[in-house]
Order: structure tokens, then sequence, then C-alpha cells
């Protein structure tokens, strides 16, 4: 009985309902046994405050998944462009009234809450979805070069460029994560590559334009020697003393770690129960219980989504899992690249395992937006197979009273 009432309360792709639940499991242990120093010196020697927030927030965030896949996705194709309008407005509003807090503006408060919105977030998802439903609406007409950029390219590039100022790793990612999605939809490549480097010149110029008219104020100088120290080893006092102390912390945790809890680089690791949770994760767990299983846990995602989608029958809901499932794990993959030393540190959270706000309630739509189109192409399946069955036995009856 049991077994139903979970059957029927998560439908969709139960290897997802899966790695849903693995990813939570792995994210309240990251983050309690990472954050316990941070929470004992910030919240009067309450240890478990991240926990229970980390708590809190999976669990509001298995609500939306649950809400979402019970959504029908076709809504999503009808307020696409409303959605991207809706988060074009609030990075405007946070570029103007936005929250400073690390030396950059990305957040945006929620009057009267507290609550701090991180507005590129919400962005990155729809974008995703607006390209899913311009892809599939004209998918016919992908040799125009006007076309594509009018309708593709020029929604991208004001997105990127709201976002580039205060969080140039956040626009080149959602930038990249755009140039997959318009290649796995079919744009010429030949169009991908001219504006790949039309990109590059536009990020190039305004590096140089804030350079020479806020040479005070500008987060130029900050891009410029996080890539020239990742490129030539030499330590600054922020990007590089983190990457060093994630590199110890996996280094020290080897193949089967210091078991939960006996983190000891936690305490000198910047943002260890955020960007650099994973490096926490190896020094815990080790290559075998710890990076092996989530690194094949996003490949897994990966794959289903494309099961996923070769099971629809439209365009647009096939565009719409593997929008999403791209940006889930191009992001987990800039996140672990990061925290082993491979790539520049970018900021960017582990999807569903770091702490946080915004970055979990816009995953878990994410999930459960693949999940709604899973449930339904399950369902439909499902529905022409009774079909094919009822016809096979209406055979046999017409057959066998032939016979007799």
């Amino acid at each position: 009985m049991q077994q139903g009432w979970l059957t029927k309360t998560f439908k969709g792709d139960r290897a997802i309902w899966g790695l849903v639940a693995l990813f939570m499991f792995y994210s309240l242990l990251a983050v309690y046994s990472s954050s316990v120093g941070v929470a004992f010196r910030n919240f009067g020697g309450n240890t478990t405050y991240f926990l229970w927030s980390q708590f809190l927030m999976l669990i509001l965030s298995l609500v939306i998944i649950v809400v979402v896949h019970y959504l029908p996705y076709r809504i999503y194709f009808s307020v696409a462009g409303l959605l991207l309008i809706c988060s074009v407005g609030l990075l405007i509003l946070t570029f103007a009234f936005g929250s400073r807090v690390n030396e950059a503006t990305r957040w945006l408060v929620i009057p009267g809450t507290g609550f701090r919105l991180q507005t590129s977030d919400v962005a990155k998802v729809a974008l995703v979805i607006y390209l899913a439903r311009s892809l599939a609406k004209y998918q016919n007409e992908l040799n125009n070069f006007m076309l594509v950029t009018k309708y593709f390219i020029f929604p991208v590039g004001i997105v990127c460029g709201l976002i580039m100022p205060e969080n140039l790793s956040t626009a080149v990612m959602v930038f990249g994560i755009c140039m997959i999605i318009l290649f796995i939809g079919r744009v010429p490549f030949k169009f991908l590559l001219s504006y790949v480097g039309l990109a590059v010149a536009g990020v190039l110029l305004f590096a140089m334009l804030l350079s020479v008219f806020k040479k005070d104020s500008n987060r130029v100088q900050v891009w410029k020697d996080r890539i020239e120290n990742f490129f030539s080893g030499k330590a600054d006092e922020d990007g590089d003393y983190q990457s060093n102390q994630a590199k110890i912390a996996i280094s020290t945790g080897g193949l089967i770690g210091k078991a939960p809890g006996k983190s000891t680089q936690r305490n000198m690791l910047p943002q260890s129960n955020s960007d650099f949770i994973f490096a926490i994760i190896i020094e815990e767990y080790g290559l075998l219980f710890g990076a092996i299983p989530l690194i094949l846990a996003y490949m897994i995602l990966l794959f289903r989504g494309i099961t996923i989608a070769k099971k629809c029958e439209t365009a647009f809901p096939a565009f719409l899992v593997m929008g999403l499932t791209v940006m889930i794990v191009v992001q987990a993959m800039l996140n672990m690249m990061v925290a082993v030393g491979l790539f520049p540190v970018t900021g960017q959270t582990l999807p569903m395992v770091s702490w946080g706000r915004t970055s979990v309630l816009v995953m878990s739509f994410s999930f459960g937006a693949i999940l709604s189109v899973s449930r339904v192409a399950n369902a439909r399946i499902k529905k022409e197979e009774l079909s094919e069955e009822e016809i096979s036995d209406e055979g046999e009856k017409i057959y066998g009273t032939a016979t007799t």
C-alpha cells in the first residue's frame, strides 16, 4: 500500500526521483559538516543553524518539485516570453537597487521578508524556457541568420549583458549553456561560432570601457587577476587562496576520506558550504564515496534527460528537458572543476547540494519541469501499450471464434 502511494504521488522518471533523494542526502550531511564552525561563530554557538536552514529549504524544494511535476508543461510555452521579460526586469532592478555583498551587487532584497533573491538564477531558467519555445516555434527557419539573431541571440545578449557587470562568470556560463542548447536545437555551427566571436569582442570592449571610465570602482581587475593567477599559478588574496584550500581538502581526503564530520579545511575554506562544498565532500567521503557517486549522478541525470527527450512527440518538451538538464549538469561540472583547480573561481553552487536559497528553489523548479515532461510521456506510452494489448486481445477473440 505504501509503495502504491509513493507511485501515485511521485510520478515521472523514477531514476530522477532517486537522484533528487541522493542530492538531498549529500546536501544535508555536507552542509552541516562544512558549516559547523561558521554557525558557531555567527549564530551564538548554534552549530545546527545551517543544517536546519537547508533542511527547511529542501522540504520546500520537494514540495515545489511535486507541485511543478503535476503542472502541464504546455503552460511554459505560453508564458515563456512573459517569464523572460519579468526576469530582465528583475535584473534591471538588481542593477539599480540590489544588495551589495562581497563587493558585488547580485541580490535583490524582497521588502518585508529579508529574503535575498539572486536574480541571475531566475533569469537563467527563464532564458532556457524561452529558447526551448523559440526552437520549437522556428525549427524550420533556423538557417535564417537574421531570424536566429533577432529571436535567439538578442534576448541572450540582453540577459548576459545585465548579469556581466557584477558577475562575469555567471554571464559566461549562461551564454555557454545557451550555445549548447542552440547547438542541440540544430542552429548552424557557423552561426554559433560568429556569436561566440561577437561575445568575446563585446566582453573585451566592455572591460576596456570600464577600465577607462571607472578606474576606482569596477570588477575588471578582479576578472583579470583571477584569470592571470589561474594560468600563471601565482597566489592572490581571494580566489587562489580558496582554490589552494580546496586542493588541500581534496588531497587529504584521498580514496576513502577522513569520515563524516572530520573535515579540517572547513574552518579555513571560505564558502565551504556553498561554492566549495564538493571539496569538503571529497575530504570527508573520499573519491569512492564522495566524488565518484556525485559525478556519476549528474551523468545519469544527463542520460535520463536525453532518454526523456527521445520519448517526446513534439519539439517543445524535448528542448525544454534538454535545456534544463544541460543547465543543471553544466553548472555542476563547473563547480566541480573549480573545486579541483581545473577552472578559475566562478562562485557557482553545486545544484541541489550546496547551501542556498534562490539556487535551491530554481533547481527544484527545473527538476519539477523535467519530471512533468517525463510524467506525460510515460502516461502516453503506457496508454499506447494498453491500447495495443486491447487490440491484440480483440484479434485473438475474433480469430478464436472464427476457428471454432
